[in-house]
């Protein structure tokens, strides 16, 4: 963080200072609300959890070398002491990002958030200091976190926004308000927490409605409902997509024998051609929301190429792809799932296997539960086995208890027979299946909703532990 004194952090947060010694004692380390990541010149938010009441490390992180905590009450060291800890952390992201002065770039959308956050830092870090969202922290407290990760010479702001509600979003661009806004696509991702879909970009566009006159809504020209929320900004509008009407779009896309997108990209300022490093034809929307944003902060269409073309998966469990020393490779997706997210996953398994099928390979779906999907998950859930079977997927395993067998059913109606589709009841049946069934030249996908935690399956492919695990969250 921008460095900053107590004094001033309190006057901002419109906190009492309690215990501090010398108010002009300056915050110059990180905004923490982990009581292990703590050290010299740090600031520890202590957040009342379910289980774990922060205040309670307040001796321990100013033993470590923090400058203070910022608290609900006092707590016998240097501390701020104010009413909410969530609002008041807020108040501080706010504060900082006007001081800063970087351009800010929020995105949403209901699939390929974080993929497409991941790209357009990679992207425009080319061009200048640039932070962004680590993983997918995109809520209430995760977001100013970030935001306060920023320092004196970060020109961009990469944010994730999430939403699982109306006015979610709304709130978010009131702590960080972004120049350019991004809307991806309106899914199924929570829709049974929203209602809807009219409900869900009714949400999503609160980005766009939060933007300045100056400023710029990136929109897919590709999804009519986002597509629609032109009419909700007074910002200039520019379109991503395939379309032949979006500014920034891609021609003559196709897939490598590995699986990974390349196309021709267009951008109002010229044309260059793109190889991705990712893995599945999904990413070409995600690049060129990338690319749109790059475009409007100045780049060419030679250096997001090229950016682009060497950019790689930054988060963990998104389409992970590791080549195991038997031949078997192992594909990762496992840290959440909603509909779009599973057929596009779906469709770069049967990419990826063409290339297997020629020296005997097999691909295999190992799937799980996509939740939050409401009325709708019985429909969801059976039209994603029956994809499988249309796209030729060798083996299907779907793992877990009623939505798992929604799966199954899918495949079987579909056309699925013999053990071409299989419903096991947990993680380690589906191991246990694999284990004694793969062989060279295999590829195994894994995926489903974060809740079910099926990246324990790839991670027992691969000969990584339940300490890997818990190390990489």
């Amino acid at each position: 963080m921008i460095a900053l004194s107590l004094a001033e952090i309190a006057e901002v947060v419109g906190g009492q200072t309690h215990d501090i010694p010398d108010p002009s004692v300056r915050v110059t380390g990180p905004v923490v609300r982990d009581s292990r990541e703590a050290g010299p010149g740090s600031l520890f938010v202590a957040f009342v959890g379910e289980r774990v009441d922060g205040h309670d490390f307040a001796a321990a992180v100013v033993g470590a070398g923090a400058a203070a905590v910022l608290a609900s009450r006092p707590v016998g060291v240097p501390a701020i002491v104010v009413d909410d800890v969530q609002a008041a952390l807020g108040a501080l992201a706010r504060h900082v990002v006007r001081r800063l002065g970087a351009t800010l770039v929020a995105l949403t959308g209901s699939a390929g958030k974080t993929s497409t956050k991941d790209l357009i830092a990679q992207v425009l870090r080319q061009r200048a200091p640039t932070v962004f969202t680590p993983g997918s922290l995109n809520n209430e407290i995760g977001l100013p976190l970030t935001a306060l990760t920023a320092t004196e010479d970060t020109r961009f702001l990469v944010l994730e926004m999430g939403a699982r509600g109306i006015g979610h979003i709304r709130y978010l661009t009131g702590l960080t308000p972004p120049r350019i806004g991004l809307v991806l696509n309106v899914g199924s991702a929570h829709i049974g927490e929203f209602g809807g879909r009219e409900q869900i970009a009714e949400a999503k566009g609160e980005l766009v409605e939060a933007l300045p006159e100056d400023g710029t809504a990136v929109l897919n020209a590709d999804d009519p409902l986002v597509r629609a929320m032109a009419s909700r900004t007074k910002a200039k509008v520019l379109l991503f997509g395939e379309s032949g009407e979006a500014d920034v779009r891609a021609e003559n896309v196709r897939l490598t024998d590995s699986g990974q997108p390349s196309f021709r990209l267009h951008t109002p300022s010229g044309a260059s051609d793109v190889t991705m490093r990712l893995y599945g034809e999904h990413h070409v929307s995600n690049a060129l929301a990338a690319a749109a944003v790059a475009h409007e902060l100045g780049m060419s269409a030679d250096e997001i190429a090229r950016a682009l073309s060497e950019a790689g998966s930054l988060s963990r469990w998104r389409m992970e792809v590791t080549e195991r020393p038997d031949g078997v490779t192992v594909v990762n997706d496992a840290y959440n799932a909603n509909p779009e997210s599973m057929r596009a996953a779906l469709r770069a398994l049967a990419a990826m296997g063409r290339a297997s099928r020629a020296a005997g390979g097999r691909t295999w779906a190992v799937l799980g539960k996509m939740a939050e999907l409401g009325d709708e998950a019985l429909a969801e859930h059976d039209a994603v086995g029956r994809l499988a079977v249309r796209l030729n997927v060798s083996k299907l395993v779907a793992v877990g208890g009623r939505e798992a067998a929604w799966l199954q059913l899918g495949a079987y109606n579909e056309g699925s027979w013999g053990e071409e589709s299989v419903h096991v009841s947990d993680a380690q049946a589906a191991v246990d299946l694999l284990r004694s069934q793969l062989r060279p030249g295999d590829v195994v996908l894994v995926k489903a909703s974060r809740s079910v935690g099926l990246e324990s399956v790839a991670q027992a492919l691969l000969g990584t532990g339940a300490e890997g695990e818990v190390a990489a969250r």
